[in-house]
């Protein structure tokens, strides 16, 4: 056991110092509202790749998939295709809906077609689930981090919060894509060096792991099974994930904001697309070092899933190596957090605030108002990951965050599939709809595992709001 060393502290305050200073003079010579939140539209598509990549990310995909590999098998890889398939829909269809006029968020898309106030609820929508999500991921980070300085989680909470709002705050999403990039490169490094850490630490070294791993079944990367409550199958994998990802990365503002900075519609597709095939690839190396962590433990238990890797990287690793996978670790924190919080301001800004106060082309009043909501967010997400501490026993931190988003992305999918695929249906009638697709799957939470929540939640709201539109039409009639 090295345990956390002189050496890795450094390093560790090195990239943390670092990273935040670059950051913030990324961010310089603002001028407005769109240089804040979109960076003019001009930044190339393949850190826009990386940064959406680091975005879905986070600290849960480097410590939480590990850990489902270790408890279980490689099955949680059949999300990717599904993953892959939903961005190339979304490629297709929603991303020409956006770059047909000049959007400032994914909202604005539903106001031109059903009116300002379901721009307003569904960005509300998003708000409520990328606080509760998001504040998941946040708390995730305190777990290396309390490990390494015995602070409490409660510290260790705010001290990644109050450096990653430094240079979100000063900034903006041009800091935000670019730290993105690197941090991804960071994290993916690390996770590297811990597969070549597991080939000299087990003895025999990936033979071995692969050997002892094909009879306990954790090689498997198919389910066939038609269990609706079976959580990781090829049909939930491929028809569950790519809704999933039709709502995450077509509706969800953390993700369309980044779409919407690049130059035009084709290099916006080509960032979304290519995200896809990195995503896939990167599960599979995080679930090969769960695999190599089950090996090297033999199998032992822990109280969460989530502490593995983060034990493996504190105890066993080289001095400096150790300080460079914390710095990944969060690397992976930052850029979601991040992400997080220019998202949600900027939501705030463009849906809420501007029309309110009649300040929609005000660039510099928006700009101003931004600021103020960045600092809003961050506060908000650092005291929910707060309050999910006494929550967090027992449970696996990315299972709860996608379980949250699941629950909601159904209502969000289907009121972008009213407005694009109808013309009946009116603002009342998707209203409608979105709450009985929210409350369907609610109520059917418990009868299905989590990756169908969104394709069941968006079916309801197309029929509800198509069926309530009928209703809406002939009152018009009358």
């Amino acid at each position: 056991m090295t345990g956390f060393t002189t050496l890795d502290f450094a390093v560790l305050i090195i990239y943390l110092g670092g990273i935040t200073i670059w950051g913030a003079w990324l961010g310089r010579g603002h001028k407005g509202g769109t240089d804040y939140f979109l960076g003019s539209r001009s930044l190339p598509w393949i850190a826009v790749m990386l940064s959406v990549v680091a975005t879905e990310t986070s600290t849960l995909t480097f410590l939480s998939i590990p850990g489902v590999a270790y408890s279980g098998s490689l099955v949680f890889l059949q999300l990717t295709f599904g993953y892959l398939l939903g961005r190339v829909f979304v490629s297709a269809v929603l991303l020409p809906a956006y770059y047909a006029g000049s959007l400032t968020t994914a909202y604005a898309l539903l106001e031109e077609r059903f009116g300002l106030g379901v721009r307003r609820f569904t960005s509300a929508i998003f708000m409520v689930t990328r606080l509760l999500a998001d504040s998941v991921r946040l708390f995730a980070t305190a777990i290396p981090l309390a490990l390494i300085t015995g602070w409490p989680y409660a510290t260790s909470i705010i001290v990644i919060g109050v450096l990653t709002l430094i240079y979100t705050y000063l900034g903006g999403i041009k800091a935000v894509v670019w730290v993105d990039a690197a941090q991804m490169m960071l994290y993916l490094f690390g996770a590297l060096v811990a597969v070549l850490g597991i080939q000299a630490l087990v003895p025999g070294g990936w033979s071995s792991v692969l050997a002892s791993a094909r009879p306990e079944g954790k090689l498997a990367v198919l389910d066939l099974s038609f269990d609706r409550m079976t959580t990781y199958t090829l049909w939930a994998g491929i028809f569950g994930g790519a809704i999933f990802t039709m709502a995450s990365h077509g509706t969800d503002q953390l993700i369309v904001q980044r779409l919407l900075t690049c130059r035009n519609q084709r290099a916006a597709q080509k960032a979304l697309i290519g995200s896809g095939i990195a995503v896939i690839v990167q599960f599979f190396i995080f679930l090969m070092v769960g695999l190599g962590l089950w090996a090297f433990y033999e199998g032992r238990s822990f109280d969460s899933t989530d502490e593995i890797f983060a034990l493996f990287i504190v105890e066993q690793l080289p001095p400096g190596i150790t300080g460079l996978l914390i710095a990944g670790v969060f690397a992976a924190a930052m850029s979601s957090l991040s992400s997080s919080i220019n998202s949600l301001a900027s939501a705030t800004a463009y849906d809420y605030w501007a029309p309110i106060v009649g300040a929609r082309n005000d660039e510099a009043r928006i700009l101003k108002a931004g600021k103020v909501f960045t600092l809003v967010w961050a506060g908000l997400l650092t005291l929910g990951a707060v309050l999910f501490i006494p929550l967090s026993t027992g449970t696996t931190a990315v299972e709860v965050a996608l379980g949250i988003a699941s629950l909601v992305y159904g209502g969000l999918l289907g009121a972008f599939a009213l407005g694009v695929f109808t013309k009946r249906p009116g603002q009342v009638a998707v209203i409608i709809g979105v709450v009985v697709g929210i409350g369907t799957v609610t109520i059917l939470r418990n009868e299905m595992a989590w990756p169908w929540y969104v394709l069941v939640g968006s079916v309801v709201t197309f029929v509800a709001g198509s069926f309530a539109g009928l209703f809406e039409s002939q009152k018009r009639s009358v």
